[in-house]
């Protein structure tokens, strides 16, 4: 039994030792939690950071993001759009925890392991949080973008962060808007491009350790 586990405590650093590697040859900065642990920001245009949690296990990586924060609206339409896009994804996956919010998984095998395969999946993880960030937002939280933009135009604020979301306003929007009226129920408005891509404990949480047996 001691020598099985010594093998696989090796196994584990090994996993370590290749993905420390890799992520220093890619100019990666990453922090080292307790365990077998990598946290890395990956910076985007539409999502400017995204958190990723990289765990190193006997047979491979599992490799975590935080993307999006469970959907205020029009839940099935969100999940039932990151399913079909799930289909196009390599090496990782969008699922859900147990509250909803919004991840992408996947596993690296320690076959695989190794600088040009972790390039691969790490710019498969940033091309779709960044990229599938926005469509997310329309879909689940399209009338908190409203509000906002109703908000920041009646108190003369900058609109400039909702600017890729100007197809969504109406022009009930815009008449409320010019009589000072905000005028749609809900929360008082905050920042949804901020706020919705920021997991739960703030935007430096992302993924937690530990975290994995919520998510599928």
């Amino acid at each position: 039994m001691s020598e099985r586990n010594d093998a696989a405590d090796r196994r584990v650093d090994d996993a370590v030792a290749l993905i420390g590697s890799a992520l220093d040859a890619a100019g990666i900065e990453y922090t080292r939690p307790e365990g077998p642990h990598f946290v890395l920001t990956l910076p985007g245009e539409k999502k400017l950071k995204t958190t990723c949690l990289l765990t190193a296990g006997m047979h491979g990586v599992r490799v975590e993001a935080f993307v999006c924060r469970h959907p205020d609206e029009d839940r099935e339409a969100v999940y039932r759009w990151l399913l079909r896009r799930n289909r196009h994804l390599f090496g990782v996956h969008y699922t859900i925890d147990k509250i909803g919010d919004i991840y992408l998984v996947g596993r690296i095998s320690m076959d695989a392991l190794g600088d040009r395969e972790l390039d691969r999946v790490l710019g498969q993880v940033l091309e779709a949080a960044d990229g599938d960030f926005n469509t997310i937002l329309e879909i689940g939280f399209h009338t908190s973008i409203r509000r906002e933009w109703r908000w920041r135009t009646v108190r003369g604020e900058s609109r400039r962060n909702l600017g890729a979301f100007e197809h969504l306003i109406t022009d009930e929007d815009r008449s409320a808007a010019e009589r000072g009226e905000i005028g749609l129920p809900g929360d008082p408005p905050r920042s949804v491009v901020e706020s919705a891509g920021a997991p739960a404990g703030g935007e430096d949480a992302g993924p937690a350790t530990g975290s994995s047996g919520d998510l599928g």
